[in-house]
């Protein structure tokens, strides 16, 4: 066990990604509620003997919760001032929804009574029941260490997970290993009216712009923003409601920026009007956004030209080089749905509403759409056959916009209740620019150079460094630039 207190003074490899940057947060003195983890090599020896495993950790594990109650100054399991916690996967690699986590941990009986108001004691220890049930244990047991350790256990076999194997088989990541587990405070977003959770980006993932992009919701917690299943609100509603955590929120992205190297996402709780950071990481990005976003930060000074090539890939050259629907076009086609842009490019496909079936279409070789009411991580399948996802619910952040970025589909989401039933069997067009869905296979016209003026500047970059260290990156650039110039 290790105190995340920012001096735990080691690598990503042996606190997981999560872990490793709540230490660095707290190390900068930026807002984070006090955590310990329980290291990779931990989860690792869990996977092939269990029992012993957790047997030789429990007692670092209660040594961590004492710490945790001298920082929060509340007691785990019992009152005046009761501590909850969450226990939260991490592997070295970030692989975002793909592994479990539970919050709200400790509740119980007496603890329900000691929480707070009646209204949110109720609602945190609902939220808490749910979780455990889905996703440790259809029974959930009154004493509060049962319940941690069961939660511990289920955060570390997470990392045999289907969703988690298939993940790690379309990254190329080896399956060796194991997951972290961070056991954190609660802080709680859905404690009152100055209360909240969201998710903000130190610039814009979709477009590499560099504008405000994020989600809030009031009175909510994390996994209700992410999860795609409510309404959220777009992250200037925090700067109109509370306008000292939003400016706080901004200096904190652009530090932790500054401190990466890396565009960031960042998940926080706002709790009664007092802002806290719960975990940063390399934001998941559009192919458009990748280059835009390096060129970017180079300018700034946050990376070089050597940085660039290793940050932009062949692949996402040739995603920017994909064909265009011209306005035209588009308008003249029939508008089945309308929501969120959350991940750009056009594609055509056969809507597909079940995970199976999306996944026998792709394996006939059709072009598959993904439709649903929203996806959760065990939809990874289908969103790994489709070329693109459209969702009823959800927003810029939830997990099929930040999941459909990084595996480079296209997607719109939040187009409204019905739409699954609507789009269901129809051969359609996603437009991830425009935020649209028309009906029917729409012509595409072909990429030219004016369409994307950053790929002339990484090609000059490119050249400027020696073919060693370019690769086959400046070769693609050049030869592309060059036919279009005959």
């Amino acid at each position: 066990m290790l105190l995340l207190d920012g001096g735990a003074g080691t690598t990503p490899e042996m606190l997981g990604h999560k872990g490793y940057a709540i230490d660095t947060m707290r190390r900068h003195g930026l807002p984070v509620p006090p955590a310990f983890c329980i290291t990779t090599d931990v989860g690792a020896r869990y996977l092939t003997d269990p029992e012993s495993t957790m047997d030789a950790v429990w007692d670092d594990v209660l040594d961590g919760l004492r710490r945790l109650e001298a920082a929060t100054a509340r007691t785990f399991g019992r009152g005046p001032r009761p501590l909850l916690v969450s226990v939260r996967s991490g592997a070295a690699v970030s692989m975002p929804g793909m592994m479990d986590t539970v919050l709200d941990l400790g509740i119980s009986d007496e603890v329900e009574q000691a929480l707070g108001t009646a209204a949110f004691a109720r609602d945190t220890r609902r939220r808490f029941i749910g979780g455990y049930r889905r996703i440790v244990a259809d029974t959930v047991p009154d004493d509060p260490y049962l319940q941690l350790r069961a939660a511990i256990e289920a955060v570390f076999a997470s990392w045999n997970s289907p969703r988690a194997v298939a993940y790690r088989a379309h990254h190329g990541l080896d399956d060796r290993g194991g997951t972290a587990a961070v056991v954190q405070a609660m802080v709680f977003g859905n404690l009152d009216a100055n209360s909240g959770a969201g998710v903000v980006f130190s610039r814009n993932p979709m477009t590499g712009t560099d504008d405000e992009f994020g989600e809030w919701l009031p009175r909510g917690q994390g996994d209700d923003v992410v999860s795609g299943m409510v309404d959220v609100q777009p992250i200037s509603a925090l700067r109109d409601q509370q306008p000292r955590v939003y400016d706080e929120l901004a200096v904190a992205a652009r530090t932790l920026e500054r401190l990466t190297c890396d565009v960031q996402e960042i998940e926080f709780t706002v709790e009664d009007g007092r802002l806290w950071l719960l975990q940063t990481r390399p934001a998941k990005r559009s192919a458009q956004a990748a280059v835009r976003l390096a060129l970017h930060l180079r300018r700034d000074g946050l990376i070089d030209d050597a940085e660039i090539m290793r940050r932009v890939t062949p692949d996402h050259v040739q995603a920017l080089l994909q064909p265009l629907l011209q306005p035209e076009t588009r308008l003249a086609a029939t508008l089945l749905a309308r929501g969120l842009a959350a991940s750009p490019g056009v594609v055509t496909g056969r809507a597909y509403t079940e995970v199976d079936a999306a996944v026998d279409a792709a394996e006939r070789g059709e072009d598959v759409i993904l439709v649903r009411n929203h996806t959760s991580p065990d939809d990874i399948h289908g969103m790994l056959v489709a070329r693109g996802v459209v969702t009823e619910t959800g927003g810029v952040t939830s997990h099929a916009a930040v999941v459909s970025r990084e595996l480079g589909r296209v997607a719109v989401v939040g187009c409204g209740a019905g739409v699954v039933e609507s789009l269901a069997g129809r051969l359609i067009t996603v437009d991830g620019n425009e935020g649209e869905v028309r009906d029917g296979a729409l012509e595409l016209v072909a990429w030219s150079e004016d369409d994307t003026p950053e790929l002339r500047e990484l090609t000059e970059i490119a050249q400027r460094l020696s073919p060693l260290r370019g690769g086959p990156l400046i070769a693609m650039l050049s030869a592309l630039l060059s036919n279009n110039h005959e």
